[in-house]
């Protein structure tokens, strides 16, 4: 596709090249996926763990790190102190909807300027921290294995060993070819210019025939037409 070899470009190039564009077209892609994953939530099928997290929490403290690479958290859940205890999901917290008071007016201080502590009812996303409204405390929360969260994450991406041997299958279903095209595109683009709008319409063909199916996938949740009363007045 590109007529390099091993003069104009050795092996350590090609493979150090090769494997920041390669990981570059992985992340796009699976960003181009989870956009249009419909109701079955994509997930790279290279991991062999579930996108979810569970993490111990701490008498009093709001903020929480996350250390997985993630894309968008879906949802957090707490563990009450119920018998048996259960995992209770509480709401992403909306500004608009504190009345146009601050976090510390809504949910308080306690009487040494520190954050309200109770059973946590809302969270803050902001970069890889969670934030917890109000602080947990023992007699409300199961502190151990306490907070569970459900996220979105990027690709498994590509090491060099997996890129020189061919060990590793991207983790969507269809389409693997269009990695190699997107990750020429660089190089026609500036060495092969007229060969670059030929590898663009292919790419965006991959890229449609991608989206048709993960926009599509559920084969048990079809969407079904039905009547509807409507009572005028």
């Amino acid at each position: 596709m590109t007529d390099t070899d091993a003069i104009s470009m050795p092996a350590a190039a090609l493979t150090d090249v090769g494997l920041r564009r390669i990981n570059a077209a992985y992340e796009e892609v699976v960003g181009w996926i989870i956009n249009a994953d419909g109701r079955l939530q994509f997930d790279d099928t290279n991991y062999t763990d579930h996108p979810i997290g569970t993490g111990t929490l701490i008498e009093g403290q709001q903020d929480y790190a996350f250390a997985s690479e993630y894309l968008q958290v879906e949802a957090v859940e707490i563990l009450n102190t119920s018998s048996p205890a259960v995992y209770v999901r509480i709401k992403q917290i909306d500004h608009n909807e504190l009345d146009g008071l601050s976090t510390e007016q809504y949910f308080g201080l306690t009487s040494a300027g520190n954050p309200a502590i109770g059973l946590p009812t809302h969270y803050d996303a902001n970069g890889d921290t969670i934030r917890l409204y109000p602080a947990p405390t023992s007699t409300s929360v199961t502190l151990t294995a306490g907070i569970k969260i459900f996220f979105k994450r990027t690709a498994d991406l590509y090491t060099a060993a997996q890129v020189t041997t061919g060990t590793k299958e991207p983790g969507f279903a269809l389409y693997h070819i269009i990695l190699a095209y997107m990750a020429a595109l660089p190089y026609l683009e500036s060495y092969k210019p007229a060969r670059a709008p030929r590898a663009e319409r292919k790419i965006a063909k991959l890229r449609d025939d991608i989206l048709k199916h993960y926009a599509h996938k559920n084969p048990d949740k079809r969407p079904i037409m039905t009547n509807k009363e409507i009572n005028y007045i």
